[in-house]
């Protein structure tokens, strides 16, 4: 049996931000009952050289859309990166599930031997659909997504791999 390219994205990319719309609603109700500064999660950081949850979701949603629409033959989404709250980023995950409901599984499933550019200049990269999703967008999506998540997990919010995989 082979599985479809959109079988292999869209459905994936669906529950992932779905879980990371719940976790922002944890973390916010976290933020709250501990009277935190909201920053203090938004702009938390593993690490000084990584980018903080608000640009971790970003670059999530940026890759999920991204890739549904290289492979769906649709133009990207541009989205502004204005995102400074929790409700901001859960509009931005729900846009973006939104946008991945638009993009027709047949498109996506022709994705596979379409050419796929990303970059430009020195960093321009070249692929086919398939090798781009399973290569590219399905690990940088899963990268920005976990990284997320082990953000609030580290400071201290009650989250477990049953919130990060959520309802499948």
């Amino acid at each position: 049996m082979t599985m479809s390219m959109y079988d292999a994205s869209i459905p994936l990319f669906r529950q992932i931000l779905g879980s990371l719309v719940a976790i922002l609603d944890k973390a916010e109700a976290h933020v709250d009952a501990k009277k935190l500064e909201p920053d203090a999660l938004l702009r938390a950081r593993l690490f000084p050289d990584m980018f903080p949850l608000l640009r971790q979701v970003q670059l999530a949603t940026d890759f999920a859309k991204g890739a549904a629409a290289r492979l769906g033959g649709v133009d990207v989404p541009r989205y502004d990166d204005v995102e400074q709250d929790f409700a901001g980023l859960r509009a931005r995950l729900e846009k973006t599930l939104a946008f991945l409901d638009s993009v027709a599984r047949e498109a996506v499933d022709a994705g596979a031997d379409r050419d796929v550019t990303i970059g430009s200049g020195a960093s321009e990269r070249h692929f086919k659909g398939k090798a781009y999703l399973l290569h590219y967008a399905l690990p940088n999506f899963y990268f920005h997504a976990t990284t997320a998540y082990d953000i609030l997990r580290h400071n201290g919010l009650d989250i477990g791999k049953r919130d990060f995989i959520g309802s499948v």
